[in-house]
């Protein structure tokens, strides 16, 4: 479990560096192109240089989900175009936020909404924000592929789908309100650190990213791989050449009756 926050505020070096030294590890920005609130790429190097991970979510205003699918696809464009101003790595996650009460008779209209979205940011993980409800009717739908889950409008149910989970609102830590959030891995946060050699995006042509797609959505319906995000990661285009030569090692690991 990974200590993290979400806030409204941009964040200076003094600040991220308070935050650090209480063991945070990430933080969670507004990806949206104008306004106060929103992720700077300036503020996302200051972020990435004092040593936080940053999670993107996209929200212009709560119940914007409600559009459906038109809306989805706007936002998803938009969303794509501000993650690369902003320094965000394709392969890395953008959440698009449900933040409201949705209702049973909303849920077409936001699945819609997020599943759309998807489909206009091929080169990121898509990722839903909401509520217990949002969480598991987006996932029923398989609409996304990252989950972060409020305590808001859950009634204490937590979801065994999602990457982070927001347990706590508006209080002040270092000087600013935010919220508490802690998360379990696959988050698809992103740093503008350079990366080591081996894990920037492999350079292959697009049959090729499928062929590798088809060949991991094979083995994990075999059993060989557990996690069908390695299928979903290829069939984006967006695998590390480190990613791939580790799941070689585990797989042939599996083959041989070694168990990993």
């Amino acid at each position: 479990m990974t200590k993290g926050f979400d806030c409204a505020t941009p964040l200076t070096a003094e600040i991220v560096k308070a935050f650090r030294n209480d063991g945070y590890e990430f933080v969670c920005r507004y990806l949206v192109p104008t306004g106060w609130k929103s992720l700077t790429p300036e503020e996302a190097e200051l972020i990435s240089t004092g040593g936080l991970n940053i999670v993107s979510v996209f929200e212009t205003t709560a119940d914007r989900a409600l559009g459906g699918r038109a809306a989805g696809l706007a936002d998803g464009l938009l969303a794509a175009n501000t993650a690369k101003q902003v320094g965000q790595p394709e392969g890395s996650a953008i959440y698009f936020a449900v933040d409201f009460d949705a209702t049973n008779a909303q849920m077409p209209a936001v699945i819609e909404y997020i599943r759309a979205a998807s489909e206009a940011t091929p080169a990121f993980l898509t990722g839903v924000y909401g509520s217990y409800a949002v969480i598991e009717a987006v996932k029923a739908a398989s609409a996304c592929s990252r989950f972060w889950q409020t305590y808001a409008w859950s009634y204490g149910k937590v979801s065994d789908a999602i990457q982070i989970f927001q347990y706590e609102n508006d209080i002040t830590v270092n000087g600013i309100v935010i919220d508490r959030d802690e998360s379990y891995g696959n988050e698809g946060w992103w740093s503008t650190a350079q990366p080591d050699e081996g894990d920037e995006t492999m350079r292959l042509e697009q049959w090729q990213w499928k062929m590798l797609g088809d060949s991991l959505d094979g083995l994990y319906h075999k059993g060989l791989i557990s996690d069908y995000t390695w299928a979903e990661k290829a069939y984006k285009g967006v695998m590390t050449a480190s990613e791939l030569a580790w799941l070689n090692t585990v797989m042939l690991a599996r083959e041989n009756g070694i168990e990993v």
